[in-house]
């Protein structure tokens, strides 16, 4: 017989035709009560070790019933849809009858893919939510914000904003058990844009984040040379035999040399575009082709590539830790990273990137997260899941932060002797002596009180250094790099790195897909499309629209989707989904929701922040990044080959419209969806609810009907008869929730 998972996939995925399916789910349903339950805990997977143990399958046999195959069934070649649904449904008990411990929807087969355990699951999370943003975004957000000080601000927005959006994406997936588009349609019909723009935001995000990936694949390459390509700068030979350094190299630096030309070939501005970057589109190529292969089968396949990719980069931290705390300078690196500076807690800069970097880091609104959760038991703990979530990623963000300042600390360590060690060879050629009292803008102070000015002579401030380091791309194509030229064993070094940052944006990458995938799942745009052709569709797609990246211009296009594609537009979508859940859906019925997976419902606190806080928050650091940006005006950092150095440059106007396409594109299926339903016009077609055992779960917990507190009563509005006041009044829920 078939194996059952490869049966559940097949099924899911839509791809057998009517009379095929009949057979199957005859199949399926007798595989149900073959399956023997863990005692305890969610039922995860579609294996069962019923089909590996003959002395458990034999004791478990005396206690379960068979089920008889009528023989029409099996003769009929074709079924009515209400027979199949018939045959579809689990047989009343079928879920618990196998275990007196097992919990309700255990061993039950549905249409929807499984994970195959608890931990594939956290890690596939995990992985997801710790990014590329909390190894070279955070560290140097805190060390600009007042060091220490920005843990303030940074825990309290990770308290009302972080785990709060986090847990409420967490449980409307796996109560609702669809995609983004599929849960947001059934909260209701004019709030399925948020699926839709949620959808098209990850794409956009998709088409970038690859690039860095690419990035890295190409440093991974040039890290098993040695020495490494970026050490020294190229020469340029003359027909003397003499030669000297490139004039670009030695204006600059041999790091900032191999990023700008040798690996992206920069053009002087996003007008030139210039010559095509083969090099960067062969590993554009390699990249989609990987994230294809992990992707092929849905979290089948991505599933068992977590395993890997989302412990790695914990393996090399710690590695990079142990190395760097034994590096000279480490503790002035550690120094400047953490000294707090009071004052900046009262500047609203320091809130608003806070929240902002705490909203980033956990891949909110990307659909990703519903996703996921979509394929969890009923039962599984969502709330243990968030917090515990949230706060891995708030740990490796400020433990990605030690590692990086203390190798940084190491780097200014060096620069700065180098500059003293210069300086005092300067002197002793000048005046025959090193012992001055300072040394400042060219001029020497000696000991008898007499100022000499030495043009030569360069100012060494160690703090100076350190508050120059630099975040995204610049840290770490840049600056770490040439912290590592400094290592012994500098190759080795450089692999650990890449492939950190390699296995970072992958498992981020996963996610972001993921939640697209699901959503084009979730429409039905291509019914009959196996899920792996499906992948390969929108990998290829996504790969042809990158070598937008793999140009002269590509950094500045890059520059241009990573400030703009997501920010705005991902702010809007998480407010609404508050605003769905809290003032549509209504808190009430969603936390009578909660209590049937979960057993409890969530505190006040939490009601607070999905009906109140979370939304301000986010309106605020919306409304204050679009003032920001109209006030100040925005630009990016181009190259300047002549002065070897980077320059400001303003957006020209196609620019600004490029960015308003990106940011429509997403944001108006919010209220087009709505329109158009209120039209009479259905974009996104109706659909049966999923499978949701409430009735079991309500008996399991011993579930009795919930009386309304008087918090609830003043705070939320939530009446006795289940409605909800305020603003925007909501009828007490239906007695079946969908």
């Amino acid at each position: 017989m078939a194996n059952a998972g490869h049966l559940v996939r097949r099924t899911s995925q839509r791809e057998m035709v009517v009379p095929q399916k009949s057979l199957e789910r005859i199949e399926m349903r007798d595989m149900r009560n073959r399956l023997v339950q863990e005692n305890g805990g969610p039922s995860y997977g579609t294996t069962n070790q019923g089909f590996e143990d003959p002395q458990r399958r034999q004791s478990v046999k005396k206690r379960t019933t068979s089920v008889t195959i009528p023989e029409e069934a099996i003769q009929s070649p074709t079924r009515s849809e209400k027979d199949l649904e018939a045959l579809d449904a689990p047989p009343p008990g079928d879920a618990i009858q196998a275990s007196a411990t097992a919990k309700p929807g255990d061993g039950v087969v549905n249409d929807r893919e499984s994970w195959d355990s608890k931990w594939q699951y956290l890690l596939a999370v995990i992985g997801y939510a710790v990014g590329l943003g909390s190894v070279w975004r955070f560290p140097y957000l805190c060390q600009k914000n007042g060091g220490g000080a920005f843990l303030f601000p940074y825990l309290i927005m990770l308290a009302v904003e972080g785990i709060p959006v986090f847990y409420l994406e967490l449980a409307v997936g796996q109560r609702l058990r669809k995609g983004a588009i599929g849960v947001w349609n059934q909260v209701s019909p004019y709030c399925g844009g948020i699926g839709v723009a949620s959808a098209f935001v990850s794409f956009n995000v998709a088409l970038y984040y690859n690039t860095i990936i690419a990035w890295c694949l190409y440093y991974l390459a040039g890290s098993f040379r040695s020495p490494l390509p970026w050490t020294d700068c190229p020469k340029t030979y003359y027909t003397n035999s003499s030669y000297k350094d490139v004039k670009e190299c030695a204006k600059s630096s041999p790091t900032e040399y191999f990023w700008y030309r040798d690996t992206l070939d920069i053009s002087p501005d996003i007008n030139h575009p210039e010559k095509f970057n083969w090099k960067i589109a062969l590993c554009l190529i390699i990249a989609w082709v990987l994230t294809y292969l992990c992707m092929a089968k849905g979290i089948a396949s991505s599933g068992k590539v977590v395993y890997v990719t989302a412990p790695f980069p914990y393996l090399v931290l710690v590695i990079f830790f142990v190395r760097g705390i034994t590096l000279p300078g480490m503790e002035d690196g550690l120094k400047h990273l953490f000294t707090p500076d009071w004052t900046k807690i009262l500047d609203p800069t320091v809130w608003l990137e806070a929240g902002t970097q705490i909203f980033f880091s956990l891949g909110l609104a990307f659909g990703g997260l519903i996703a996921f959760s979509s394929y969890n038991p009923v039962h599984n703990n969502c709330f243990r899941d968030a917090v515990v979530c949230g706060l891995i990623n708030c740990c490796t963000a400020i433990f990605a932060a030690v590692v990086v300042f203390s190798v940084l600390g190491f780097k200014a360590h060096m620069q700065y002797e180098e500059c003293v060690n210069n300086n005092d060879n300067i002197l002793m050629e000048r005046i025959n002596t090193t012992d001055v009292i300072s040394i400042d803008a060219n001029t020497v102070l000696l000991t008898d009180g007499t100022n000499i000015t030495i043009p030569e002579l360069q100012k060494c401030d160690l703090q100076e250094t350190l508050r120059n380091s630099a975040s995204g791309t610049g840290l770490a194509f840049i600056v770490f790099t040439e912290a590592i030229n400094q290592f012994p064993w500098a190759p080795f070094w450089s692999v650990l790195f890449f492939l950190m940052l390699f296995t970072l944006g992958i498992d981020s990458e996963f996610g972001t897909l993921e939640g697209v995938i699901t959503s084009v799942v979730d429409l039905k745009v291509f019914p009959n499309l196996r899920k792996e052709f499906l992948t390969a569709l929108a990998c290829t797609v996504c790969c042809t629209i990158s070598m937008a990246f793999a140009h002269g211009a590509g950094n500045y296009v890059f520059i241009l989707f990573d400030d703009f594609s997501g920010n705005i537009p991902l702010l809007i979508v998480a407010f609404f989904e508050c605003v769905s859940v809290s003032y549509v859906y209504g808190l009430r019925r969603f936390s009578d929701d909660i209590e049937l997976m979960i057993g409890s419902r969530p505190h006040s606190f939490f009601l607070a922040c999905w009906k109140y806080v979370s939304p301000a928050v986010m309106l605020t650091i919306l409304l204050a990044s679009i003032i920001k940006q109209v006030m100040s005006g925005s630009g990016y950092m181009a190259w300047n080959a002549q002065e070897g150095r980077i320059t400001f440059l303003q957006w020209p106007t196609w620019a600004w419209g490029l960015v308003a396409v990106m940011v429509l594109v997403s944001a108006l299926w919010i209220p087009l969806i709505a329109l158009t339903r209120l039209c009479g016009i259905h974009v996104i077609q109706d659909e049966e609810p999923a499978w949701f055992p409430a009735e079991e779960l309500r008996e399991y917990y011993a579930i009795v009907p919930h009386k309304v507190t008087q918090v609830e009563r003043k705070l939320f509005c939530i009446r006795e008869d289940g409605s909800e006041g305020l603003c925007c009044p909501i009828n007490a829920p239906p007695q079946e929730s969908v």
